[in-house]
């Protein structure tokens, strides 16, 4: 709130400015007639309004720095979680202390969803490049910007479209880079983590690949199971036994049917 203005203690008039910025009058009946105290009272009216000036810049600065993003901030923010031996990629330890200081499990999806964001290319590894990208699009450069940010990620996933992408980005991040096929105990985690709550089927699918004959999943079958998970019904009354699925999904269907001790029909009678 603004400070009240001082009054003259001689004015009758209480619309008359306290201090004039004019040089004074010998007729100005607001001020003292003492030279000396006419002096004194415009030296100290330039110095208060100077120090509110100050103290405008001063306040309006602070809040231009704490809430316009800043790209130097932002980079020394990544520093804080690299090691001297490497400034420019924050690796497993600097991602630990980045998740606790935002308050994230490693392990929870919105962490997906940021990196899908920034466009990491490999788990547990963020470059400054990526960071940069993520964050500057967030408009993020402190661990307060992030938090207030978590539930705008966790609510991308709520759009269809924008969960396909990150999906489909999930495969290539999550598998082995010198591998083209992901291996099925990181595809049961990333499928948990994102088709776990919302798939009807997921706890039968997780069985079924425990007891299967696979041990990757490549990206065909994984993109698959998400048509799948999206298009068929619990009760698997509109799969069709000769349709374009992959073979996996074929003899998960058959499992399950006799799983519910329902009569499962051949899958070398697709080919008939």
């Amino acid at each position: 709130m603004p400070r009240s203005k001082r009054r003259g203690s001689t004015s009758t008039n209480h619309n008359h400015a306290p201090f004039d910025m004019s040089m004074p009058s010998a007729h100005d009946e607001n001020l003292p007639r003492h030279p000396s105290k006419r002096l004194y009272f415009t030296i100290f009216y330039i110095i208060y309004s100077s120090a509110q000036n100050t103290r405008r810049y001063s306040k309006n600065e602070d809040v231009s720095n704490t809430s316009t993003f800043s790209q130097k901030r932002c980079i020394a923010w990544f520093r804080e979680y690299t090691s001297p031996d490497d400034v420019d990629t924050l690796g497993p330890e600097g991602m630990e202390k980045f998740c606790e200081d935002i308050g994230v499990e490693p392990e929870n999806v919105v962490m997906l969803v940021l990196a899908y964001r920034m466009n990491a290319r490999q788990m547990g590894f963020f470059t400054m490049t990526e960071w940069l990208k993520g964050f500057s699009e967030l408009q993020c450069d402190s661990i307060s910007k992030v938090q207030q940010k978590l539930e705008y990620l966790r609510n991308q996933l709520n759009d269809p479209y924008t969960f396909k992408g990150i999906y489909r980005y999930a495969y290539d991040f999550a598998r082995d880079k010198d591998q083209r096929s992901m291996d099925m105990e990181t595809a049961r985690v990333m499928l948990q983590l994102l088709l776990g709550k919302h798939w009807p089927l997921f706890t039968q699918f997780a069985q079924f690949l425990d007891q299967s004959k696979y041990k990757v999943i490549n990206k065909d079958q994984w993109c698959n199971i998400l048509e799948f998970s999206r298009t068929i019904n619990h009760d698997l009354s509109n799969y069709d036994l000769d349709g374009a699925w992959p073979v996996m999904l074929d003899e998960f269907v058959e499992w399950l049917k006799i799983q519910r001790g329902e009569e499962a029909s051949s899958i070398e009678a697709r080919g008939s």
